[in-house]
């Protein structure tokens, strides 16, 4: 019998530090950029979330992380990872934080779109079908904006954007894989270490090749290493699985739509960056149709669970 419990007022609370701490890396990341590149803040980032994994992944039963049907499964997590981080990290380098932030989170819409091709179970309803239209011209409404702002390079935001929704993309392809293959079985740790490892190993090598290795030891550069290392990377992650072991996951699941939310409040806040009106009814709207894709499997494990 699972004697996982509702929310309570702890967990709530717990949560919304938790999407708070999720809206906040990008704008983080953004801020340390011209003392870290991006790339390299994710790259050590990984590396070191993986040795602190290793001593939580060492206590799990029945790991077997050099097993074949493990290992190709999550060479291919690894790759998809490593991909998404990649593109978040060039995108934060061309828009605005709070744009990369919003479009990332676009990812639970690709996911249902793959998951209703490969999985019976997972089929779309015609009211999914319309969250995902909503979410879709949500998305187009963000891109619009003036060929020409005195100031602003507006193709250099227009690629960062489209860069930001590939790594949702690829986020997607990530859980997808995830779903559908033995890693679906495996501890969530073995999961966040193949994937730690890879992103660490792939990102230095883009890294040095593009020549943003480079890294001065500011303030503010050491700040946001030990915030994604130690809080995002570590801290978080630990809550996150306190929260899955102890809480039901579908309420849990409600509050990841405060992170955007969050991600935009940051970014007005601390960069001073200018929201446009579309791109705040396009966000509106892409939250709205992510809900509405959602709400079904909510639904559903709230009746199970009673």
């Amino acid at each position: 019998m699972d004697d996982r419990k509702v929310l309570d007022a702890r967990a709530s609370g717990l949560m919304a530090v938790l999407c708070m701490i999720w809206g906040l890396q990008q704008v983080i990341l953004k801020m340390a950029a011209p003392d870290i590149s991006p790339i390299m803040q994710i790259a050590l980032r990984s590396g070191l979330a993986a040795v602190l994994v290793l001593p939580l992944l060492c206590r799990e039963k029945n790991i077997q992380l050099l097993a074949p049907a493990y290992l190709r499964s999550g060479l291919l997590v690894a790759f998809f990872f490593a991909l998404e981080f990649f593109l978040l990290a060039e995108a934060i380098r061309h828009t605005y934080a709070s744009h990369t932030v919003v479009l990332l989170y676009t990812a639970p819409i690709f996911v249902a779109l793959g998951l209703h091709r490969k999985l019976p179970a997972e089929r779309l309803s015609i009211l999914q079908w319309s969250g995902i239209g909503i979410a879709f011209f949500g998305v187009i409404l963000t891109f619009i904006r003036p060929q020409t702002v005195q100031g602003i390079d507006t193709q250099s935001i227009l690629w960062g954007d489209g860069l930001a929704l590939m790594a949702a993309i690829a986020w997607a392809a990530t859980t997808i894989s995830i779903r559908l293959t033995p890693l679906s079985q495996a501890p969530a740790t073995q999961t966040m270490f193949y994937q730690m490892l890879s992103g660490f190993i792939v990102l230095m090598i883009v890294a040095w090749i593009t020549g943003q290795t480079e890294i001065h030891f500011t303030p503010l550069a050491v700040g946001s290493l030990i915030f994604h290392i130690f809080v995002v990377s570590f801290a978080s992650f630990l809550a996150w699985f306190w929260l899955l072991r102890t809480y039901l996951a579908s309420r849990l699941g409600v509050f990841s739509f405060l992170t955007p939310i969050f991600g935009m409040g940051f970014g007005v806040y601390l960069l001073n960056e200018k929201l446009e009106l579309n791109f705040l009814i396009g966000t509106a709207l892409v939250l709205l149709g992510v809900i509405v894709v959602s709400l079904p499997g909510w639904i559903q494990s709230k009746r199970l669970k009673i």
